[in-house]
């Protein structure tokens, strides 16, 4: 017999309402990296320091004031000689060059590496999957990464999902819009033709099939 969950209806209804409500119409996605302006925004993707993040910040001959640390949910960290320094948000290159600054007070030529021992990212970065996935969650966008590779990371679809129901909930131009996707035939009957970019900050939203 089909389950009942009434309150996981409302709930998924509720969500679709929300964050399709100021949306355009449907639309469907081209193949994955086919589509010139999706594969150059893909192309340049850098990775941006999120609350979360470990950082390895590293300054040349200065070993008591390099270490790890971790970026507080302000967004900040807190150095040895530079206080409450905003890291969220920017790449490691670009942090590297801000911190050699603010340490030109202190040190005569600063020259600072950082690294990334742990990944969150930005939340705006990050990729959600609600809905019918065996493991619905956020996942951390990667480069280049694919609607299959997004599906692998939840464990795909639960038996009672709907996948060519799916939407794919992207801002374009500051303007949110819904498009259709079709999971079922992407891994379910492996057509490959299903699949799509995945940029930062998508939404999957995959429905629960009515039998």
């Amino acid at each position: 017999m089909h389950r009942s969950k009434p309150l996981l209806y409302l709930a998924l209804g509720t969500s679709i309402t929300l964050l399709a409500g100021c949306s355009s119409s449907s639309s469907t996605l081209p193949e994955a990296s086919t589509h010139a302006s999706l594969t150059t925004n893909v192309s340049e993707y850098e990775y941006l320091i999120g609350p979360g993040d470990s950082l390895n910040i590293f300054v040349w001959r200065n070993p008591d004031i390099s270490g790890t640390f971790t970026v507080r949910p302000d967004g900040k960290v807190t150095t040895s000689l530079v206080e409450d320094i905003q890291v969220a948000g920017k790449t490691p290159t670009n942090l590297a060059r801000e911190i050699e600054e603010k340490l030109s007070t202190y040190i005569n030529n600063p020259r600072v590496t950082i690294s990334v021992n742990s990944f969150s990212g930005p939340l705006s970065e990050q990729v959600r999957v609600i809905g019918e996935a065996t493991n619905p969650k956020v996942v951390n966008y990667t480069k280049n990464m694919t609607l299959l590779d997004l599906m692998i990371a939840v464990g795909g679809l639960t038996d009672f999902a709907d996948g060519n129901g799916a939407k794919l909930v992207r801002v374009v131009d500051g303007e949110k819009r819904t498009y259709d996707i079709d999971i079922d035939d992407l891994i379910r009957k492996g057509n490959i033709s299903k699949n799509v970019d995945i940029l930062p900050g998508d939404i999957i939203i995959i429905p629960e099939a009515w039998f």
